[in-house]
Order: structure tokens, then sequence, then C-alpha cells
């Protein structure tokens, strides 16, 4: 008997009550928060349980009067507190059910429940006389700090003093507000950090302001947590070829929590990622017990997955990358020339951001060849720094990084952001910061170019939506966005380069990173006008794609070693495909003619058939991913080889576009295999032809010339451009400055005449 009584005692002891239910609480917003909560919680890599978020996205689908108490039973699992705000706002507490465990050195996440009786809408505040954050300002994310050295996936020391072990923070953002809601019940995410291993108390309390504390302590709780220490788990990272590399991890435990934690991550891990990226020989930090690996080296590689069983007697762990192709191995050699390094999802403040080697990393870790670093507005002062008109000294041959320039966030960025690739010298005369660019976007290519620099609209697509997928469409786009919008002006000029030699104002278009379909039309109409614009693929890491860098990717043929100035020029030249990675489209080739070089031109004295080569390669996963083929091309991710898949098959169409149409297509096994491609076509006019996997990988053009006769594909295609210079100019008038609205009036009326005069030369309806 004495038996029985001691476990049950102690069974008492060792479990904590259960939370109290709160009634009446109306489904539709409840719903929103919890749906918010849940995205939280996956973007932080510590979800639900698989079987908790689907019963509760269950009980959310259907609403009924139990479903606030179907949404707090599954919830309440998970709170380490729950907070009461009475009536008169006094602030009360109550532990939670979940076990109180922490990590050494590492971050947890806990879901605090919250009755607001009182219907406030102040920020709710959580400190603690454990927590340095809280009493002595700076926190353990400080390296510096006298305490202990916060090296999150490298390790943790002891502190010195024995009080201060703790950090906390309540998770803030878009998805949630520091203010509450008024809601009478919504749930929180505390997020913990123990400097410590072993059991350590912590006194954590809450306030909704001053003088909402309640009496007797009672907005205080006194927990007793277990701090597991971690295991340095060394990984052995190889290549294909058995020699060591730079790899991405997402590494889970069996609850689908991601380590490590991606709360409050030190570069050169980002918080918003699940991956890490880790060279061969470092290290992770992890608690004993039974993880999933997943790895790979960007789209180039196959994803693989492997389940591991980490404890005192397992700490290693080899891991070679299996590639299914190498573009480089044939000279075609990757690169996305649009990320940043500081700002959009990286940082609160995007004046902060990462340096050079962290960002260095994240391109060995995709297998990204060339990074172009661009500063923009809200970092420009802090990140002008790194530029030196050259490839930066963290550099590691192939991986080639150098910091440039895109007008965003200052000067004519309402008329569309601008990469500056290539620059010598990356200030407009006039100043030393961005506050005194011009807002006119010519006048900033007129100085680019005078440099040799390679220039181009970014995320093209922006502002340029019609409201259909169809290409070419002749819609005219509302042109209001920050996308390729003054391009359709800017096209039609010409200025000085190096020498004083005249030429193209614009080099490419960006791809891969807007709706193709409002990328391509813009692209396709200005080709039907006689332009030569080539395109290039781009991330916007981290802005558009936060994901990873190379997202969108240009490859590049060149001879010989890698070299930026070349892959730029390769650009220029159009001697690229762009592309997901996925597909590729190497040594496309009319006649004798090859893409990208001798200006990409086959000249016909008469009209008649020309053939077409390519190789061609592809992979897609054996099992379709319908949610993928039913998304709009308005939809993330824009481009995607299933978005091209046919059917349920693992096929997907080449097509061979002759001024903007598909004129023939052939099925390609997307098995991974490279397999040579030929077609004949006919050709009855000057024409340029390319080749498109849509929408995965685009070539650039071949133009084919009948007689000298210049590129005159269509009417309606320069009809569209004329009225689109109009449209343009509507919008983005009223963002030119007085001093140079002169200088803005002549640019487009340069524009309207030069799309006349090819209007009045086109025959083609």
């Amino acid at each position: 008997m004495l038996r029985i009584i001691l476990i049950l005692s102690l069974a008492i002891i060792s479990s904590h009550a259960a939370l109290p239910l709160v009634s009446d609480v109306p489904i539709q917003p409840l719903s929103a928060q919890v749906n918010r909560l849940l995205e939280a919680l996956d973007f932080l890599g510590a979800p639900l349980a698989a079987n908790d978020k689907e019963s509760l996205l269950a009980a959310l689908t259907k609403p009924s009067e139990k479903t606030s108490l179907a949404v707090q039973t599954i919830l309440d699992k998970y709170c380490l507190l729950g907070i009461n705000v009475n009536p008169e706002s006094r602030v009360k507490l109550q532990s939670g059910e979940i076990k109180r465990e922490l990590l050494a050195g590492g971050w947890r996440s806990f879901l605090v429940k919250v009755h607001n009786e009182a219907g406030v809408t102040a920020t709710l505040v959580a400190v603690s006389p454990n927590a340095k954050s809280s009493f002595e300002g700076g926190s353990f994310n400080n390296a510096s700090d006298k305490y202990f050295r916060k090296t999150e996936g490298k390790g943790y020391i002891a502190g010195s003093d024995p009080d201060l072990w703790l950090d906390l923070e309540l998770f803030e953002g878009q998805l949630m507000p520091k203010e509450l809601s008024g809601l009478a019940l919504e749930y929180r995410i505390l997020q913990l950090y123990s400097r410590d291993a072993g059991q350590r108390e912590a006194r954590i309390l809450f306030n909704v302001g001053q003088g909402t504390q309640d009496i007797g302590f009672r907005n205080e709780a006194n927990l007793l947590f277990s701090s597991v220490p971690p295991v340095e788990v060394t990984l052995g990272v190889r290549d294909e070829h058995d020699q060591p590399t730079t790899a991405s991890f997402v590494i889970k435990d069996r609850q689908g929590h991601v380590y490590p934690s991606q709360a409050k991550r030190l570069a050169p891990d980002f918080s918003f990622h699940p991956q890490v990226y880790r060279r061969n020989g470092e290290s992770v930090y992890l608690p004993t017990g039974q993880y999933t690996v997943e790895f790979s080296r960007g789209p180039e590689s196959i994803l693989q997955k492997r389940t591991i069983q980490v404890d005192a007697s397992h700490r290693r762990f080899d891991f070679k990358v299996e590639r299914w192709i190498d573009p480089s191995a044939t000279g075609w050699w990757s690169g996305d020339h649009h990320i940043h390094a500081a700002g959009c999802a990286h940082y609160t403040k995007p004046t902060e951001g990462v340096h050079a080697p962290d960002m260095l990393r994240h391109c060995q870790g995709e297998d990204l060849k060339i990074g172009a670093n661009l500063t923009w507005g809200p970092c420009f002062d802090y990140q002008k720094q790194f530029f030196s008109g050259a490839i930066d000294k963290v550099s590691e041959y192939p991986y080639l990084l150098r910091y440039d320039i895109e007008v965003s966030g200052f000067g004519s960025h309402e008329s569309g952001h601008l990469c500056l690739l290539r620059l010598r010298n990356q200030m407009y005369p006039g100043g030393e910061s961005k506050h005194h660019w011009p807002t006119l976007g010519l006048s900033t290519l007129r100085w680019a170019k005078a440099q040799g620099a390679l220039v181009g609209p970014a995320h093209t697509g922006w502002g340029l939506g019609a409201g259909t997928s169809d290409l070419p469409n002749y819609v005219i786009p509302p042109f209001d966005g920050i996308g390729a919008n003054e391009y359709i002006v800017d096209v039609t000029h010409q200025l000085p380069g190096p020498g004083g030699k005249m030429v193209p104002a614009v080099d490419f278009l960006s791809t891969v990173d807007t709706p193709y379909p409002w990328e391509l039309n813009i692209w396709y109409h200005t080709l039907n006008a006689g332009f030569r614009t080539r395109i290039s693929g781009e991330t916007d890491f981290p802005c558009i794609y936060g994901e990873r860098v190379g997202l969108g990717r240009s490859y590049v043929k060149l001879t010989g070693k890698l070299d930026y100035e070349d892959w730029c020029e390769g650009i220029r030249a159009g001697h690229n495909y762009v592309s997901d990675g996925r597909s590729h489209l190497f040594d496309f080739k009319i006649n004798d003619a090859v893409m990208g070089e001798k200006d990409s031109e086959l000249k016909l004295t008469a009209a008649g058939t020309v053939k077409i080569s390519v190789r061609a390669a592809a992979r897609l996963e054996v099992e379709p991913n319908l949610a993928m083929q039913k998304r709009s091309p308005e939809q993330k991710p824009y481009w995607d080889i299933e978005r091209a898949r046919i059917g349920s098959s693992r096929e997907v169409p080449v097509e061979v576009i002759v001024n903007g149409y598909p004129v023939a297509t052939l099925n390609l096994l997307a098995d991974g295999q490279t397999r040579d491609l030929h077609f004949t076509i006919p050709i009855a006019q000057s024409s340029w032809v390319a080749l498109r996997v849509l929408a995965s990988s685009h070539t650039n053009p071949i133009f084919i010339k009948i007689g000298d006769k210049p590129i005159r594909a269509s009417k309606r295609s320069v009809d569209w451009c004329l009225k689109g210079v109009d449209r343009c100019w509507s919008q983005k008038q009223r963002f030119i400055r007085a001093d140079e609205m002169q200088n803005a009036k002549a640019a487009y009326d340069h524009a309207r005449n030069v799309y006349r005069q090819i209007l009045a030369e086109t025959e083609t309806p």
C-alpha cells in the first residue's frame, strides 16, 4: 500500500495540470490565428506532430461549436504556460503539460496559451531574472558576451554566473505581431535558450504593461528544466569524385523538428532556412537520438535521404553527393546574377546583413559557380564597403563571388530595378551614398555602360501581368511595378560604351524569379520588333526566393578556365540558357550557326528549311507532384520542371519557338540522361528562333536573316511596344525629378519614334 501511495504521489508531482478551457471563442478569427501559428512553427522548424497538425486542420476545415474545444485539446499539449489576463488586465500564470526539456547551446520553441478576458491589445512581454537579455541588457546571441559564447552549430561553453543561464524571447513578426489581438483565446511562441547542461530552474514572468502583474506573484512561474547536453556530430562530405566538398543538410528528429534550431541562428546558417551548409569535416550539435538527414548540392544533384542514430558511440557520419548531371564538365558554367547579402528575409535590420564568406558557403553548398552579390537600398551604406570592382577575395575557384549593385530602393527604382554587373566604380557621381542617384533609369544605364558594365532589369515580370498565360499575348499590362517596365523605352536606345563605341542600353532581361508569361511576353515582343536583348536567370535571394541561392540560373558556355568577366560577356553575347537547374539545353545550333557565337546570326539567301540540333537533358521524379501541376503560372515556384511534365509520364516537351510561337516539339524522357534532338523547320522570313522547356529552361535566340532583311516579325508586337511606352509614361512620370523631366520626355519620345519607324517597316500582320 505504501508503495502504491508513493508511486501515485510521484505521478502527481511529475505531472502538470491541464490548462483551463476557454469557451465562446469566435471560430473565424481563432481559425485565422491558428493557421498563422502553424505557419510560424513551420518557419521556425518546430512543427506540430504530423497527426496533431492533420487533426487540427481537419477541425478548422469543418467548423462547429466543438472547434474551439478541439483546437485547445491539441495545442494545450504543446504549452509550457497558460496565461490569464483577467477583466482588470491582471496577469497570472499556470504551468502547462509539455515536457520541460531544453538543449544546451541551442534554442527550443514552446507554446503559451493566452486567455484574454480583458480583450487587451497591448504587447505581451516575457522576462526572467535568469536571462541576461531581460535584466542586464544584451543577449546570449552576442558572441562577445562575457558570460558565455553562443556558437549554435559549433558548440557551447558554460558561463561563470550560475543564475544567468537562460535567454528567452517571444517570437514576433508578420505572422505573430507583438501586440495581442484582443481575441479571448490565442497562442504565442516562447523561445528558450539554455547556456548550460543539466537541471536548471527558471523564473519566468509575463505582463501586458506596467501595473498588470497579479498580486501574490501569480504572474510568475518557477519551472525546473532539464537541459540536454548535445553530441558533436562530424559530417564527412564528399562529391561524386570522392573529393571533399560542401553540401546542404536538412536534419530532423522523429517529431519533424529541425536541427540546429532555426530560432536565432547565426551566420552562415540562416534562420529562414531548414538547411545548413557544412564542409567536409565540419560538425553540428545534436541531442542523442534518431534523425532523418536530407542532403544534396543544388539542382544538379539527387536529393538523398538517410536515417542516423546519434549517441556517444556514433558521432561521425559520411555522406557522398550523387550527381545526375554536371554542365561544367562540358564548359557550361552556372551562375545567379542576383543575390543579396542583406535585406528582405535576412534580418530585421536589413542594414546588418552577412559577409562574403557566408554567401560563398551558400553558393558552394548549392554548387553555384558564379554569385553576383548585389548591394541595394536598405543595406547600401553598410554593404558598399565590400565592393572591390573584382571578384571577392573569399572566392575559391571555381566558386566566384563578386559585389555589384542593384538599383532598388533608391534612384530610378520605381521605374524598374536595375542589375548593374561588372562595375568598375560603384558610386554614381555626385555623392557617397544612395541618395543622389538619378530617377530616370536611362541616366543610370548611361553611367554604367560607359564603364563596360553588364546591365539589365531585375525581376522582369513585376508590373507586366496581363491576366493570361498566353505567349505571346497582346494585352497591354499596367506597367506599374518594379520589373522591366521602363525597359520598353530603354531597349530602343544606344549608349556610349568604353571608348565611346555605341552599344545597346540594355544587355539582358532577368528571368525565372517572376511568372514566366509576364517575363517572356515583353521579351518576345521586343525580339519581334528586331531588338536583340538576351535573357539571364536570377533568384533575387532572399527577397523573391529565400529558399536558397541559384533557384534561377544562367548556364554560360566558356572555353578554358572560368572567369567572371568572361561569364558576364557570355550573357551579353547570348551564349547561355536559363534554367531552374532541372533541365538543360546544350549546344543549340541552326545549320552551322551556334547560339552565342558570331552574333548568334545565320544568313540565308532565300526562304527555306533549316536544321536544328541540341543536346537536352532533364530530370523529373518518377511520381508526379500533382499539387505543383495544379498551380497557376502566378504561383510560386514560377519556374519548375514539374510544370513541364506531360500528364503523369516522365516526359517533358522541348519546343522550337519561332517569333514567339512553338512550331515543332519533341518529347524528352526526363530520366537525367542527355540526348541529341534534331528538328527541321521552314523559315519564311527573317526570324528569331529559340528552344524551351516551359517553364524550366529557355535558350537565347539565334537570329536568321533572309537576304539581309532585319527581323520585323509582327506588326501586333510592335504596336504592343508602342502602346507600352505610353502606358509606362502614365505610371512613371510622377517619379521623375523636375531637373530630369526634360531628359525623361526626350527618352520616351525617342522610343515612340523608333517603334513608329519599325512599325512602318513591318509587313507581317
